[in-house]
């Protein structure tokens, strides 16, 4: 999948998610250790996906410890 650039578009705020995501990716930057989503939006994919299996969050970072 490309991967696309939002960072112009949204802004990332750690004290507040994204209302109606949920999330449990704990090693997510975006994750906010209460399956909660932080990231100012998300880019879902790829295009061609026939269930949600085949579906991956390109919004992924590897949070930094």
């Amino acid at each position: 999948m490309e991967e696309k650039k939002y960072e112009n578009e949204c802004k990332h705020d750690s004290s507040k998610h994204i209302k109606g995501v949920l999330c449990d990716v704990k090693n997510c930057a975006y994750h906010n250790g209460k399956s909660e989503c932080c990231a100012g939006c998300i880019s879902v994919g790829p295009a061609n996906a026939s269930c949600a299996e085949n579906t991956i969050c390109a919004t992924f970072k590897a949070k930094t410890y």
